[in-house]
């Protein structure tokens, strides 16, 4: 399926400079090209989110900057047959300031390209509910994560990861405009191989030959209340490596998508909004995501577990069910190709926020 959507090839700067959206970029890119040149304060979000998942365990780190509020996180998963054998999530948050220069680079962190940095937040040695993680720039390519924390139940949280990017690897970045003065850029990576451990109090888990990284970068100025679906997956099904990018509501409206299939390093750019058929109310309940009028995304999301999120405090409202399970259906990549998803794992979430 053709998108509508204009393919950005060159580098272009996402703000003017007055500040408002750059009418030029406006598009979508098979690599990161835009820098999120962003200026003022009050309705800036900058956030790096990973999600390095394997069949049976993953995990999730977080630094963002919201202006009048900084929030970093850690979350581990592990599950088996049974059900889910530990979930921890710790969670530092401290107030923004008008004045301070954020620490949040113009690219995507650990990148190393024209606009990436390394980021390093936190006490080098974390207690209570602080968080300590860093994303750099690995010397050898790709991109390493760490991280430490202490659980709930005081035991130490240990992260090290190479995320790789794999040469002619494509991406999907897109800016989506609400307006002038309301816009996000977001850069979405799915399917990157990764390696490495997470080490919970006495036990090493190994991210291997079956471990997928997962970037979600954002930069923009968003409206007061918003809300959002988003739903990604990696991992190897019928023969390929695919990974699935899905978003909806949020872009509803506004000539963009953040829809993407990528086959074996390949992505084909969705230009239409998805379809997306579930109960808000119980969300561990199987979704359908399909797109509308063709058959290039037919699938079911079947979660074993939600990530369930409610939060009322001042600035700040969440509602979240991030759900984590199985993709099983159909895809078709833009040059035709029909790909069995069997079993894929990811997630598919419903958020609202006040931010």
């Amino acid at each position: 399926m053709a998108t509508h959507e204009r393919e950005i090839t060159e580098a272009v700067d996402l703000c003017g400079p007055d500040g408002r959206l750059n009418p030029a970029a406006v598009g979508w890119s098979r690599t990161p090209l835009h820098r999120a040149n962003l200026r003022g304060w009050g309705r800036t979000k900058r956030f790096e989110y990973w999600c390095v998942t394997t069949p049976t365990h993953l995990v999730a780190l977080t630094v963002s900057d919201l202006d009048f509020l900084t929030l970093d996180a850690v979350h581990f998963l592990a599950w088996d047959d049974h059900g889910v054998l530990e979930d921890h999530e710790r969670t530092a948050l401290a107030p923004g300031l008008p004045l301070r220069p954020t620490a949040m680079p113009e690219g995507i962190a650990g990148s190393g390209g024209p606009y990436g940095a390394d980021l390093a937040v936190g006490p080098e040695r974390p207690a209570r509910r602080q968080v300590r993680v860093a994303i750099r720039q690995d010397k050898d390519g790709g991109t390493r994560l760490s991280a430490r924390a202490l659980t709930a139940d005081l035991r130490p949280l240990e992260v090290d990861l190479l995320v790789a990017l794999p040469e002619g690897h494509e991406t999907m970045s897109v800016v989506v405009p609400w307006d002038g003065k309301r816009f996000q850029y977001t850069s979405k990576h799915t399917a990157r191989p990764a390696t490495g451990t997470v080490r919970l109090g006495g036990r090493t888990y190994a991210f291997d030959e079956d471990a997928w990284g997962v970037l979600d970068h954002g930069r923009g100025r968003w409206p007061r209340s918003l809300g959002w679906n988003w739903g990604a997956a990696s991992g190897r099904t019928d023969g390929h490596v695919v990974g699935l990018q899905f978003g909806g509501q949020w872009t509803v409206g506004t000539g963009s998508t953040e829809n993407a299939l990528c086959v074996d390093g390949r992505l084909s750019k969705i230009g239409d909004e998805l379809d997306w058929q579930y109960d808000p109310a119980a969300p561990l309940a199987p979704w359908r995501i399909t797109t509308p009028g063709s058959d290039q995304v037919e699938l079911t999301f079947t979660p074993f577990h939600d990530r369930r999120i409610r939060t009322e405090a001042g600035l700040l409202a969440n509602r979240t069910d991030q759900c984590f399970g199985h993709y099983r259906g159909s895809i078709r990549t833009d040059d035709g190709l029909r790909i069995a998803v069997d079993g894929l794992l990811g997630w598919a979430e419903d958020v609202r926020m006040r931010w």
